[in-house]
């Protein structure tokens, strides 16, 4: 059901002056189908609140609720065709409804209200649909969709996660956006979080690491009444630089269940390191930042280890929020374990002094979509130095691509091997005490790969093609006495 709608949507949407692509597809359907969660949650709060014999008071006012404007029904249960189209919908929407939630974010009693969050929506999107006619098509097929079973919540989520996957290919660096799933459950796998946990991404993008630790810590254990009380609300947070991630990020976490997001819009980077307190820490950090970006100068004065890259100040902020005990599992580029320079030579000393680096996975190029890097991710805990590392390379047997991704099988000998940090042929360890105390070097090659044949001399090579032609001559010879 929800596959083929988002593709009618998609459709409808390509014929519309005002989206011109995947990235905003991905923005307006978000939009309209949060209203649409937003309606079908209301009705599930309502009849909790019945059965509970309390009242419940809408967070919407009725004339904007969805009922009232985007999906008026006959007293039969079809769609009322008088309702609001072409150049009167498009109004109302942009000078009504959209100015309406926006006031939201200052009425609200918090930011971790979902006030505030609907508030903060609406601040940042526009309605880019500009045929009226062409909204009220997509409006009447969202309104086909229902968000008020577990199966159905889990379809969408599903199929949404799909939706920001396939904004890698839209350009605009919609790829940025998106990593790989199995890749993110691996990490939270080693990681291993707990409930009662903080757990922190400060590039969260579309939120997919927060959203499978959600999905992870759900599935822990039978959840008390407490427990889905700190999930919700004192569990994730995030922060975001680019507008139409954050949102996305806000929606992919409210409609895979958490309600108020405890995601903020602002750069991360843009923040001193010294201004971090006791209090501003988290327990655990899963992030995949951004790598190859060059920052300004003014905000490498935020960080003791001057650099333009942008992957390195990241990593700067990781070790400096995570609390003494604290775990991370993060993905850089893997010229970071290598480069010659002052900052990432300074940088690799910091880590492995401040923090224990047990783990290293090797990724092979083509892991992410689009991106021509080879990366590694770094599981490192916080408070100890590091004594030794354990490397992990994984050699698949195939190239990795968009129709070739992946996989969770690909993963499932790291994730078993870590738990002991086994040697073997993919997987070794370096003791800190062997690598050169200049430079950090982490580069190490693997000792346990088996030894390739040696190459042929140039004599050796002449005297088989002569042998190949001879046994060539002798076929064709067999053939000719044949015909």
């Amino acid at each position: 059901m929800f596959e083929q709608t988002f593709k009618n949507i998609d459709d409808i949407l390509h014929k519309d002056a005002g989206c011109g692509s995947e990235l905003d597809y991905v923005e307006q359907t978000s939009w309209v189908l949060f209203l649409k969660y937003l309606d079908d949650l209301e009705k599930d709060k309502l009849t909790a609140c019945e059965l509970m014999g309390t009242t419940y008071t809408n967070i919407i006012k009725s004339e904007f609720q969805w009922k009232t404007w985007a999906a008026p029904k006959l007293s039969n249960g079809k769609i009322d065709h008088d309702a609001l189209t072409g150049d009167d919908l498009s109004d109302f929407i942009n000078n009504e409804l959209f100015p309406y939630f926006k006031k939201f974010k200052a009425n609200a009693t918090s930011a971790n209200t979902i006030e505030y969050k609907i508030g903060e929506i609406f601040s940042e999107l526009k309605n880019r649909i500009q045929s009226g006619y062409n909204l009220r098509e997509v409006l009447n097929h969202i309104d086909e969709l229902r968000f008020q079973t577990h199966i159905q919540k889990h379809e969408m989520s599903h199929l949404y996660e799909g939706k920001i996957k396939n904004m890698g290919n839209a350009g605009r660096n919609g790829g940025e956006y998106y990593t790989p799933r199995p890749l993110i459950k691996t990490i939270i796998k080693v990681v291993h979080p707990k409930i009662g946990n903080t757990i922190y991404d400060g590039a969260v993008g579309s939120a997919g690491f927060l959203v499978e630790a959600f999905a992870y810590l759900s599935e822990s254990k039978k959840l008390s009444t407490s427990d889905i009380t700190t999930l919700q609300k004192n569990t994730f947070y995030g922060k975001e630089k680019k507008s139409l991630a954050y949102i996305i990020g806000i929606m992919n976490m409210i409609l895979h269940g958490v309600e108020a997001p405890n995601i903020i819009h602002t750069n991360t980077l843009a923040e001193n390191l010294s201004d971090i307190q006791e209090k501003d820490r988290y327990d655990v950090v899963l992030a995949n930042p951004p790598f190859g970006g060059k920052e300004r100068a003014e905000v490498q004065q935020n960080f003791p280890i001057k650099t333009g890259e942008t992957a390195s100040l990241f990593l700067q902020h990781f070790i400096k929020i995570l609390r003494a005990g604290g775990k991370a599992g993060v993905v850089i580029k893997n010229t970071f374990l290598s480069n010659t320079d002052n900052a990432s030579i300074a940088l690799r000393k910091e880590l492995l002094t401040s923090c224990n680096l047990h783990t290293v996975l090797d990724l092979p190029a083509g892991t992410f979509t689009g991106a021509g890097v080879k990366t590694v991710v770094l599981f490192f805990d916080k408070g100890l130095s590091t004594k030794k590392v354990w490397f992990y390379s994984l050699n698949l047997d195939r190239n990795l691509g968009k129709t070739n991704p992946l996989n969770a099988k690909d993963l499932a000998e790291f994730v078993e091997l870590q738990k002991t940090k086994a040697d073997s042929e993919n997987s070794w360890t370096l003791k800190l005490k062997d690598i050169d105390k200049t430079t950090y070097d982490l580069s190490a090659k693997n000792p346990n790969t088996p030894e390739e044949a040696p190459l042929r001399k140039p004599k050796e090579i002449l005297k088989a093609m002569a042998e190949l032609d001879k046994e060539s001559e002798n076929i064709l010879k067999t053939i000719k006495g044949l015909v």
